[in-house]
């Protein structure tokens, strides 16, 4: 056989078909990749949320389907005390809770950074609030908070016998307000210190031997290179801190319900309130779009943050 009818023999073999053209095309292979993803979100995200968004424009109720009402639910919702309050305190419970969880947290995650003995076993018994089933750790809390049966209040009146009468930390509404945010902290800091370890461990040795022999002292090194190099995993850090506190349901819903007299409602349970006890769909998911603004601002705080240059290594956009 000559090389021509070689190549003749050959050619017909080697040549692709068109199942084979067509992945080898790029856009073609990129859409067969993300459509099972695209199924999915659109299944289980898509339509959850565009039912969610339709339903607060009508009046929908258990068991008895809604006409359009427009904006009657969102206008209603501006002059309803229960619902300002609950947007209130969700900002405020969303703060205070922040601040505690990332001013404990980064002090945790810089005592976890030095050479401790046990260094292994101390994270992960730090990691345990974290692990732990939110309902578990609420049904806790709601246990040391009881006005009879608390441990705190035991230790306190019947060991120690500091007070004479025991604490009432859900009873009225600024003790349950402030046990809430207790709660949510000592759930909250094991996540930020964490993630704020693993961004300390990446810091160079060799900056903080440099800058003592400068003679830096403590503060200058932390403010000089241990906050600047920390922002860009601060920011993501942060975001789905606030993120997750924002939209927390489990911990206060299974503490107080709400309670005393509506003071300590974040959105989600008072969404959940008017929506599934109250049989009031339309109003519930109202109070739940209405969350949507905040948590597309914290979003949109975490892109700036990470895309903005002076947030990175202590430099700048210039």
């Amino acid at each position: 056989m000559n090389q021509a009818e070689a190549l003749a023999w050959v050619a017909p073999r080697t040549q692709s078909n068109w199942l084979q053209r067509l992945l080898d095309w790029k856009p073609a292979l990129v859409i067969l990749c993300l459509t099972p993803a695209l199924g999915l979100l659109l299944v289980f995200l898509t339509y959850p949320l565009g039912l969610g968004i339709w339903m607060s424009f009508t009046d929908t109720q258990l068991g008895k389907p809604g006409v359009w009402v427009g904006l009657e639910n969102f206008q209603y919702l501006l002059t309803d005390r229960v619902f300002l309050n609950a947007v209130w305190f969700t900002i405020f419970y969303t703060a205070a809770a922040t601040i505690g969880k990332f001013a404990l947290g980064l002090w945790l995650a810089l005592l976890l950074n030095q050479h401790l003995p046990f260094k292994s076993l101390i994270r992960a018994i730090i990691l345990l609030p974290w692990i732990t089933p939110t309902v578990l750790s609420a049904i806790a809390f709601w246990w040391i908070y009881d006005p009879q049966f608390s441990i705190v209040s035991y230790v306190v009146v019947d060991v120690l016998h500091w007070r004479t009468k025991y604490f009432d930390f859900l009873g009225t509404p600024w003790p349950a307000r402030w046990s809430l945010i207790a709660a949510n902290v000592w759930r909250g800091i094991p996540f930020v210190a964490i993630s704020l370890l693993a961004g300390l461990q990446t810091i160079s040795p060799s900056l903080y031997e440099a800058a003592m022999l400068d003679g830096a002292s403590s503060w200058q090194r932390f403010r000089r290179i241990t906050a600047p190099l920390l922002m860009p995993i601060l920011a993501v850090v942060l975001t789905f801190s606030v993120l997750f506190t924002f939209a927390d349901f489990q911990l206060v819903y299974a503490i107080t319900r709400g309670g005393p007299i509506n003071s300590t409602h974040l959105m989600a349970t008072l969404a959940f309130q008017r929506g599934i006890p109250g049989a009031a769909l339309g109003e519930g998911a109202a109070i739940a779009v209405a969350m949507i603004p905040f948590l597309v601002l914290a979003t949109l705080f975490s892109y700036f943050a990470i895309g903005n240059r002076k947030w990175q290594q202590g430099g700048s956009d210039e």
